[in-house]
């Protein structure tokens, strides 16, 4: 009997489809880290972004700098003073190693020159006048800034990134940049023209929020644009130089805003977004001014500000999660198709014991 042949033909649009999970807001414990790998890579997600330290906590241990995560990861830091904990050395070693099992590579983020907080109150000597701040256990931002005139500041950074370094296969660190609102412009392009090239040393490629296109250093980096605008000079510019950009607009593709006005969870600066609005874009014409061969790829970062537990992150992060997925995977947009194919796998969630919000506009099978 003669039986039909075909040959099936399938390949990433993007080789980077990225996930960020904030455990500086509120610290999330290897455990969850591990279920949420778990479940981002049934998707094909193949980076996870941890964003590491910020205003309210520092989560990684630093053997230079100690007190980082004695008090900077202590009990009662977090938003509301409940996202206490840290990561030892130890715990992102074994993460690294079981993300790799799943084709997920970690990518660390040290926020920075802003977002540092946390590490001031450990160190008040990282601040222009010594003296430490009080913790913050709020949810503002641009306030806090590391000393760019002082050494010290870059021999706690070279230090950090050091350590972070050596026990991170991949070739990605993130070194933040954005929000540094109490950083002048001038100090800033000072900050990343020391900083920028320190990650190179240490082998890995640096990566930042897309404020660092700004500094004439960022040719070899990567920028990611978290922006709500449809075009942005500054990463424009940048890409013609050899930066290249991962996507992840906060009106599409960030899983900590609401799907709509009466979730729960979540935050709304950015707007609403349900399913359709995370899944109809186009991470490589997302920017007009920013070519689609200048894109790696696409990020759906998830922050903690109110979350506290495992069933919080898979409420927010699923089904949406699935939807960036697919736009980092196919160059090709079927709502109506894909809308099918999600209520199938709703099952599936159910089976596993996934917390997914169940959107009005699936039907959910």
């Amino acid at each position: 009997m003669d039986r039909a042949r075909g040959e099936i033909a399938d390949r990433p649009r993007f080789a980077f489809r990225g996930a960020m999970l904030d455990e500086a807001r509120h610290f999330h414990s290897p455990a969850e880290i591990k279920r949420y790998i778990d479940e981002i890579s049934r998707f094909k997600i193949n980076y996870l972004h941890l964003h590491l330290a910020d205003d309210q906590g520092w989560r990684i241990q630093i053997d230079s700098w100690p007190r980082l995560t004695t008090v900077g990861g202590a009990p009662g830091t977090g938003v509301d003073g409940v996202g206490g904990g840290y990561l030892t050395k130890a715990d992102y070693r074994d993460l690294v190693r079981y993300a790799a099992d799943r084709y997920v590579t970690i990518i660390p983020e040290i926020d920075m020159p802003g977002h540092v907080n946390a590490a001031q109150v450990a160190y008040p000597e990282l601040t222009c006048d010594g003296v430490a701040p009080p913790p913050r256990t709020d949810t503002e931002v641009g306030y806090s800034s590391l000393c760019i005139g002082k050494e010290l500041t870059y021999k706690f950074v070279d230090d950090v990134i050091r350590e972070l370094a050596a026990m991170t296969p991949g070739p990605y660190l993130h070194i933040g940049g954005d929000e540094a609102h109490a950083t002048s412009d001038a100090d800033y392009l000072t900050f990343e023209q020391r900083v920028l090239p320190i990650v190179g040393k240490y082998g890995k490629t640096p990566y930042g929020w897309n404020e660092i296109a700004r500094s004439p250093r960022a040719t070899t980096a990567v920028a990611q644009y978290w922006g709500l605008d449809t075009s942005n000079a500054d990463l424009a510019a940048a890409v013609r130089t050899g930066t290249k950009g991962v996507m992840s607009p906060a009106n599409l593709a960030y899983l900590d805003q609401k799907y709509d006005p009466s979730t729960v969870l979540g935050l709304d600066w950015a707007g609403y977004i349900e399913v359709r609005t995370a899944y109809d874009w186009d991470p490589g014409a997302r920017l007009t001014d920013v070519p689609a061969s200048a894109v790696l790829g696409v990020e759906a970062p998830l922050w903690s500000e109110t979350l506290r537990s495992m069933a919080d992150i898979e409420f927010m992060a699923f089904p949406r999660l699935a939807a960036i997925a697919e736009l980092g995977w196919s160059p090709h947009r079927d709502w109506q198709s894909f809308r099918d194919r999600l209520g199938a796998y709703g099952a599936r969630w159910t089976v596993q014991g996934v917390n997914f919000y169940h959107s009005p506009q699936i039907d959910w099978s």
